[in-house]
């Protein structure tokens, strides 16, 4: 615990972010010799307390985040404050991850394995779903239309890897205060990856560093909604979810389960709402 004129506790970190974009020569149609970005990808291995988890293909540029997001959405650990240090060496592509007492579980969520269709992570440990019945979101929370289109507007025009080399995925965390008011859908974390579990990681990751709470927040995606994107977002108490992309049939029922506002196929003006209608205030 800390003293309250204390710092809230974080774990050592290093800062070993990879350059997101490397330059290759491509041909183009006309024939013409050109020099063009391309996105990393680098094998990062996760070692918890000497013991191997697995491996993680990432762009590279939050991996200290990425390994602690990992831990906490796949329910490894309980608290950022379990954590003594992350350390990344790109030399040996591996992270170390050093808690306080071991992972709980460990060797029973690793013999059961689910593959996903997350690229740049092919498996969850354990049951996801287990646990989604105490899954509890605010339930005063609203999005309004103007705040949504807010974001929209925002995303688009953020400087993204994706506009300079395409092959990733983006996430962003955004403030849900009404639009017209300071800070309105203000984005708070903006991270991307050559997957978009691994971006959605990332994030979780640092919001348990920075003790940020998700129940006031928006949380945006570029990639589709499948049930484990879903269940990350209510797991970091986050009430709305929006993606550029399309739904899973079961991220779907998971999100009406939980009471998610789901929305998807979001560019410009238009979007779908599909869950959680209750919350949103489109006349507004």
């Amino acid at each position: 615990m800390n003293a309250p004129d204390e710092a809230p506790y974080r774990p050592l970190l290093t800062n070993a972010a990879r350059p997101s974009t490397f330059s290759v020569t491509a041909v183009d149609e006309a024939g013409v010799e050109r020099t063009t970005p391309v996105a990393g990808e680098h094998p990062l291995t996760l070692f918890v307390d000497k013991q191997e988890v697995l491996t993680l293909m990432t762009l590279g540029a939050a991996p200290e985040a990425l390994a602690i997001g990992y831990l906490r959405n796949q329910r490894l650990l309980a608290s950022v404050d379990d954590i003594v240090s992350v350390q990344v060496d790109w030399d040996v592509n591996a992270v170390v991850v050093r808690t306080r007492s071991g992972l709980s579980d460990l060797e029973a969520k690793t013999q059961k394995r689910t593959r996903t269709t997350g690229c740049g992570q092919g498996t969850v440990f354990g049951d996801l779903m287990e646990d989604i019945d105490n899954v509890r979101l605010p339930a005063g929370a609203t999005l309004t239309r103007a705040t949504l289109y807010a974001l929209l507007d925002r995303v688009r025009v953020h400087e993204t890897i994706y506009k300079q080399a395409g092959a990733v995925h983006g996430c962003a965390l955004a403030t849900n205060a009404p639009a017209g008011a300071a800070g309105a859908a203000e984005i708070l974390m903006f991270v991307e990856d050559v997957g978009r579990h691994n971006a959605v990681d990332a994030i979780a990751g640092r919001m348990w560093l920075d003790r940020v709470d998700g129940a006031d927040k928006i949380f945006y995606t570029t990639g589709r909604l499948t049930s484990e994107m879903v269940i990350k977002a209510a797991q970091m108490g986050i009430p709305f979810l929006v993606s550029r992309s399309g739904l899973t049939q079961m991220g779907y029922e998971i999100a009406q389960k939980v009471g998610l506002t789901m929305i998807g196929r979001a560019t410009h003006r238009h979007f779908l709402l599909f869950t959680g209608g209750q919350r949103f205030r489109g006349d507004e």
